[in-house]
This record gives structure tokens, C-alpha cells and sequence, in this order.
């Protein structure tokens, strides 16, 4: 059997900050469901409070088939920074203090975790689509009893600062498929872009 895991908030960024274009999760379960022959398509996707569009179109999937996992987003204050600094007139020392601002989460990989060891079977494949290197151990583990895994990211990097570059695709996975080969690779969700993306 063949099952899809989408970590739609991971694999969203992706596309969005890499790529240019914005996926419509309808048009990519009927991909998975058509033409790859998933029998099972889950969905894991954080929502925001009063995000009546989001749940409308997670709520209408449902109604489809797939199995969807949804949680409420929530922000959590970062630790505010003391800098000090001289003025350079009189010499005085100053302590300033840097509002480092919000960060927001909806953490669903436990759920896609557990759904996915719950899904093992010799010679099942799985679509994980994510880069989060944090699912290393899970595709250790299910490659380890015979299932099969793709790995559905973008390895594209951008750049970031004058010897910088950034990744959605971590290298923590990059590495696994090195070492491991044949039982996990990688597909570029970039080739699916034409079949996927939300019409504007």
C-alpha cells in the first residue's frame, strides 16, 4: 500500500519562499490519489484562530478522503536581547533593551510520527512530503521493516548572506539518502508544480 504524509506547513514555506507558487492541497490529493495510487493521504497542517478559509478547505479535503490532522497555531514571546553600547560623544555606556518579537507554531510531527509507525508493513511505500531533518529517525526506523520512503522537498538553496545559503531540505536527510540508497530517495516537488499549484 502506498501512503502519503504532508506536512503542509513545512512543505507550504517551501514552495512558496523557494519556488514561487502556492500549492492547492485539493489538486495535489487528486495527484497523489490518481496518479501516484495513494490508498491513504494525510494531512497535518497548523491553523490560525479565525482562519475560516483554512478550515474550510482542510474541512472540504476531509470530506474527499483524506485524513486530516489539524492543530491551532499558537505564539510563544522570544527572549528579549540587552545590548550594550557607547555613545561615541561622551563615552557613557548604555544597556538597550531588543524586543526579539513572536514566534508562531503548530507542531504536528508527533501526529504525522505516529500515523506513519502506524503504517508499516513490509514493502508499503511512503510520501513524506517535508525537509524537516527532525524525521531522520522515522524514515530510519520504517526503512529498517521494508517500507520504502520518498522524501518530497526541494533541495534548491537560496542565498543568504555574501557566503550564506539557506535550504528547506535539510542535510540531515541529505545525508540519509547517501548513506542509505535505494530504500529512501528524493523527489523534487518543483516537478510537480505544473499539476499542483494554485491557479491566481
Amino acid at each position: 500500500m502506498k501512503y502519503a504524509f504532508i506536512d503542509v506547513q513545512n512543505t507550504a514555506s517551501t514552495t512558496e519562499q523557494l519556488l514561487g507558487f502556492s500549492i492547492d492541497w485539493e489538486k495535489l490529493f487528486l495527484f497523489l490519489k490518481n496518479e501516484w495510487g495513494c490508498d491513504k493521504v494525510f494531512f497535518y497542517s497548523g491553523i490560525d484562530v479565525g482562519d475560516l478559509e483554512s478550515e474550510k478547505e482542510f474541512l472540504n479535503l476531509s470530506t474527499k478522503g483524506c485524513i486530516v490532522r489539524s492543530k491551532i497555531v499558537f505564539a510563544y514571546k522570544n527572549k528579549d536581547k540587552k545590548i550594550q553600547t557607547k555613545c561615541p560623544q561622551c563615552g557613557n555606556e548604555f544597556i538597550s533593551n531588543v524586543d526579539m518579537g513572536y514566534n508562531r507554531k503548530s507542531n504536528c510531527d508527533v501526529d504525522l510520527t505516529v500515523d506513519a509507525m502506524g503504517s508499516v508493513n513490509k514493502g508499503n511505500e511512503f510520501y513524506i512530503f517535508s525537509g524537516d531533518g527532525d524525521f531522520e529517525f522515522l524514515i530510519r526506523n520504517v526503512i529498517e521493516k521494508e517500507v520504502r520512503v520518498h522524501i518530497v522537498s526541494s533541495a534548491k538553496k537560496i542565498k543568504s548572506g555574501p557566503k550564506y545559503f539557506t535550504s528547506r531540505f535539510s542535510t540531515k536527510l541529505r545525508k540519509l539518502i547517501e548513506e542509505k540508497g535505494r530504500p529512501v530517495d528524493f523527489l523534487n516537488i518543483d516537478n510537480l508544480k505544473m499539476k499542483i499549484k494554485k491557479d491566481i
